[in-house]
């Protein structure tokens, strides 16, 4: 199976419009979304969902009111300050700030503090119309996001195995945190989107780091590239000096929107952008992808 991950050094380049286009190309195939905290390529592809599983981990203290004294030491003890009183008395867990520690459940004098597994959010198999898709949703507030993305790329590999499928197509988070190091693991070809603005430019440089050290090979798609051309080709310049692969260059339109409202992609109807996208995803399968890079 072939594994391509597209991902973004900051948010808001395009690379869910891209992700989608590539989806709707793309021939036996599983599609991931694997930004997790934000999840929005489920809003173009329309899943039916076929399987819906919750997502536990990591602990959450509850103290129980009838056995709590109101001592306050699970107060005193907490450094993340998740312990507040109510008006009876008895303290309660703000589950926003607490971070699973467990030490107010261990030191507690009475006993009288919970420690369950935490349910965090979702995770789905669904039909959509360009195939198989696997996703998810974190909670609001909610951590262990590197962890649900892992799961994912799990489960879509196994559906792809069982299914004969041999290419996984993912949409990863904007960054270079651990949901995106999760998002890369394991990957044949990283995909960037990158804006022609000094701030794209300059968070493309750290994914493009990040993948250097994985050893992944990374093709690059400038968005709006017309915008700022000294950008753009200062961009294309670090491609040809790093040893990346320029894509192609895809200029401002507003059919991007167009899209957006009908919930398409971007090749699913008669446009330039379109076309474009269809020559980038041939010229990527021409790509070198085991050819793993990071010598430079």
């Amino acid at each position: 199976m072939r594994e391509i991950v597209v991902i973004s050094g900051k948010g808001g380049t395009g690379k869910t419009t891209v992700c989608a286009a590539f989806a709707h190309l793309a021939r036996n195939k599983v599609v991931c979304d694997l930004d997790v905290d934000a999840p929005d390529l489920h809003i173009l592809l329309r899943p039916e969902v076929q399987e819906h599983h919750p997502f536990v981990s990591g602990n959450e203290a509850v103290i129980r009111g009838d056995d709590c004294i109101a001592c306050g030491q699970c107060a005193e003890l907490c450094r993340f300050e998740a312990v507040r009183q109510t008006d009876g008395g008895i303290p309660v867990v703000d589950s926003l700030r607490c971070e699973g520690c467990g030490v107010c459940a261990a030191l507690c004098p009475q006993q009288a503090i919970d420690f369950p597994e935490t349910r965090c959010g979702d995770w789905f198999v669904s039909r959509s119309r360009f195939g198989l898709m696997v996703h998810a949703q974190l909670a609001p507030g909610k951590e262990n996001s590197g962890r649900l993305v892992s799961l994912l790329k799990t489960e879509a590999r196994n559906r792809a195995r069982e299914q004969g499928l041999d290419t996984i197509l993912c949409d990863g988070s904007p960054g270079v945190g651990c949901p995106v190091i999760s998002s890369l693991s394991g990957a044949h070809l990283a995909v960037g989107v990158v804006e022609p603005t000094p701030s794209g430019r300059h968070d493309f440089g750290r994914v493009a780091d990040l993948c250097r050290h994985f050893r992944i090979p990374l093709a690059v798609i400038i968005n709006k590239a017309d915008l700022n051309t000294a950008e753009a080709d200062a961009i294309a310049a670090d491609c040809a000096e790093q040893g990346h692969f320029l894509a192609g260059r895809l200029p401002f339109n507003p059919v991007v929107t167009r899209a957006m409202v009908r919930r398409q992609a971007l090749t699913e109807f008669d446009n330039p952008l379109g076309h474009l996208l269809k020559d980038m995803w041939s010229a990527l399968q021409d790509f070198p992808a085991g050819n793993r890079q990071g010598r430079k």
